[in-house]
């Protein structure tokens, strides 16, 4: 497994994402078990998550608490995995999203998250959307004050704009350490922010890279010249799109989401690819 930085920390090239077996369709809590667990046994060292990816109200960090099981439950060394979590967004259920961005909430968000957890301090912490109704730098002050506070070790941010990113880094004295947001075929708008990030020696953590839960299986025949590098490096379409973010910059770290054993092993196995420069040109220009 290729690593890559986050901060300090030397993680796998490729995470796991956790909201597929945590929403709507997840999987029996066996089988999500075994896929975190064929993730660490893949070499994978970095796991997303968040506080909301549950299914309402009552079942608030359903993924939290499923991967404190996965990493207790696990027959091997635990102590480099990296577990990136999230605050700010909610879920009240019927599948609505909402948003929060005081600093009170952040903060009693990463309370709660540090008791899912079972940990001291948390790996990454990440404000998980800008909330218009509160002023950006007051909830990016929060993560600030618990990064100074040590309830969190490393800092990051999510579905995040260009100046945003600046604005953040700023607050953070520096020690914005991520970016997390959406990137695949399908949705290149978050090109600024990697190049930003490229340029400033930030992570940057495309979520959704394989376009989401319902479009992943469809990518080949959706896209077809990922289809076609596929059948030149004997590799399935998903794994080329993650050779190309891995392509584009060393400071890219997808974060494709599972709920298998066998997807996750796909994934981690997209690290072994090696695209050439005219391929990846190509795709870059599909």
């Amino acid at each position: 497994m290729q690593l890559r930085q986050i901060g300090d920390t030397k993680v796998s090239a490729i995470g796991l994402g956790g909201m597929p077996m945590s929403i709507e369709g997840r999987p029996v809590r066996s089988r999500s078990l075994a896929t975190i667990h064929a993730a660490l046994d893949a070499g994978i060292t970095l796991i997303d998550t968040a506080d909301a990816y549950h299914l309402d109200a009552s079942d608030v960090g359903h993924n939290e608490t499923l991967i404190a099981e996965a990493l207790a439950s696990y027959g091997g060394d635990t102590s480099g995995v990296l577990v990136a979590t999230k605050g700010g967004h909610l879920r009240p259920g019927g599948g609505a999203w909402t948003l929060d961005g005081t600093p009170a909430h952040i903060k009693a968000a990463c309370e709660a998250s540090l008791q899912r957890l079972g940990v001291d301090a948390i790996g990454l912490y990440q404000f998980h959307r800008p909330d218009p109704t509160v002023p950006y730098e007051d909830s990016v002050g929060a993560i600030a004050d618990l990064l100074d506070a040590g309830k969190i070790r490393m800092a990051g941010i999510s579905n995040a704009n260009p100046d945003q990113i600046r604005s953040a880094q700023q607050i953070l004295g520096g020690r914005l350490v991520s970016v997390q947001n959406q990137f695949s075929p399908a949705f290149r708008s978050s090109e600024p922010e990697l190049e930003l990030c490229d340029a400033l020696g930030i992570a940057f953590l495309p979520w959704s890279p394989l376009g989401g839960i319902k479009n992943a299986a469809d990518l080949a025949t959706t896209y077809q010249p990922f289809a076609e590098v596929a059948a030149e490096v004997g590799a399935t379409a998903q794994q080329v799109t993650l050779a190309w973010m891995l392509a584009k910059s060393p400071v890219v770290i997808p974060i494709p989401g599972s709920s298998r054993p066998e997807t996750v092993r796909a994934s981690a196995a997209a690290t072994d690819i090696a695209l050439t420069p005219a391929q990846v040109s190509r795709l870059d220009q599909s």
